[in-house]
């Protein structure tokens, strides 16, 4: 089954490498250990976003796809606090956008995307800043 609405292709992808672990919001972990996942990721963002080219922005929209490791079913928005890292990450710190604050980003909203070895998450990111898109 398609999903019911097919928007247009990204203007940008950034792919995390597969195998981060990632954090979930079912989780209680130390908060020593959930910054040091959280760092981790932000800089995995960063450099991924480094090597994809991303350029500075004003605003963007961003859906964050969970590539799971395997084919159970699962709440992706659970993955979220994993996402707002890459985020953090991926655009403010790599110099995309000056902030995540709610007047430059739409977003990440959280899709279930296909099985990868390992885990994965990919934030697809729109340009919609600036004015209307052709």
């Amino acid at each position: 089954m398609g999903a019911w609405y097919e928007p247009p292709p990204p203007d940008w992808t950034v792919e995390l490498p597969p195998g981060l672990k990632l954090l979930n919001s079912n989780q209680r972990p130390h908060p020593m250990v959930r910054a040091k996942l959280t760092r981790v990721l932000r800089e995995a963002g960063q450099r991924a976003a480094a090597e994809a080219g991303i350029p500075h922005m004003e605003r963007v929209y961003v859906i964050c796809e969970l590539r799971p490791s395997d084919r159970r079913r699962r709440d992706p928005g659970n993955w979220y606090p994993s996402a707002k890292a890459a985020v953090d990450g991926g655009l403010v710190d790599a110099g995309a956008l000056d902030d995540d604050d709610h007047t430059r980003l739409i977003g990440p909203d959280m899709r279930l995307g296909e099985v990868v070895r390992g885990s994965q998450l990919v934030l697809h990111i729109w340009d919609i800043g600036g004015g209307a898109r052709s």
